[in-house]
């Protein structure tokens, strides 16, 4: 699981990941919970989550992304 600032990075590492055949999904983190009540959840942080089994392979992808 990594953690990103919000949505957009955490589609565009899970673009990565699936490029790379890795299933996954993301979905916000509880960081200031109901600071912003009845807002959207494609604000704040979100987690970026792989099958247990797919982590070191995911691991390995992101480490390799260009910055």
């Amino acid at each position: 699981m990594q953690t990103v600032r919000n949505e957009a990075e955490a589609e565009l590492l899970c673009g990565l990941l699936r490029d790379a055949g890795i299933k996954c999904m993301h979905r916000p983190t509880n960081q200031a919970a109901g600071a912003m009540d009845g807002a959207s959840s494609s604000f704040g942080s979100r987690e970026v989550v792989v099958n247990a089994a797919d982590a070191e392979e995911a691991h390995a992808v992101l480490a390799a992304r260009p910055e």
